[in-house]
């Protein structure tokens, strides 16, 4: 049975103290989630060290972004290691989020080389996949993640992606209030399963967290957790607010 998984990226969103606010706020409710469910967020990355201190064991820390090289540090001005993000407590690197491949042009290649430095780091990635409205509506949407998935995870071992989590966001549905139905998302992680049985084998897919991101909310959660290969979410704009983060993660329990 896989553990459900419920992650909060908070983008480049909340100032020190409003960052504060809501890490304390979420802090306090964490006694009341649900035990079968996993937490972690991920705050800009000024506030990963101290929150990883002082977060509590309930909620985990993870990063929005790793550097792809495969040193450990050196110069390299602006790059964050994996290594160091291990070090300072941080659990998870998010890699290949949309808004990194259409602003900052990262291809499957480079971000198959962040997942490397998360693996030799012992850092838990977090790879996101997932198609264009355009791509969607030409009826392409399970090739193009199918290329996504099987780029970026080419030449590891099911062993080296042991700790691997996937994320599918439709690029359609994040930020834009539209969400991908229930049945559309289990049809997709069911076909994102289906292809990393292909390249992994049964065992390893049948153990692999696929998570649903993209205009995921309190009204619609728990009809999305609900299906059978969906196993939690990666929450953009509703992880901002302490009480629908909060239901989220309580969802369908």
């Amino acid at each position: 049975m896989r553990r459900r998984l419920v992650a909060g990226n908070w983008k480049m969103n909340k100032n020190y103290r409003e960052a504060m606010d809501l890490f304390e706020k979420l802090n306090e409710a964490s006694a009341a989630m649900p035990a079968e469910v996993d937490v972690m967020i991920a705050p800009p990355a000024l506030y990963l060290t101290g929150f990883a201190k002082t977060s509590t064991r309930k909620i985990e820390v993870g990063a929005q972004d790793v550097s792809h090289r495969e040193e450990e540090e050196g110069a390299f001005t602006g790059e964050v290691s994996a290594a160091i993000l291990k070090s300072a407590g941080v659990r998870y690197a998010i890699v290949g989020h949309s808004e990194r491949r259409q602003y900052h042009g990262e291809n499957d290649e480079l971000i198959g080389k962040k997942i490397q430095a998360c693996v030799k780091a012992e850092l838990t990635p977090v790879y996101c996949c997932g198609e264009s409205l355009e791509e969607r509506e030409s009826d392409r949407h399970f090739e193009v993640v199918r290329k996504q998935v099987s780029t970026a995870l080419s030449g590891f071992s099911a062993e080296e992606l042991s700790a691997l989590i996937i994320a599918y966001e439709p690029v359609w549905a994040i930020g834009t209030g539209k969400t991908a139905s229930a049945e559309q998302a289990q049809e997709m992680h069911a076909d994102i399963r289906a292809n990393v049985k292909e390249l992994f084998g049964a065992e390893f897919a049948e153990k692999v967290r696929i998570l649903y991101g993209g205009s995921c909310k309190p009204g619609n959660a728990a009809e999305i957790f609900g299906k059978p290969d969906v196993d939690g979410g990666l929450i953009g704009g509703a992880a901002l607010k302490a009480e629908d983060f909060t239901a989220i993660i309580g969802a369908g329990f």
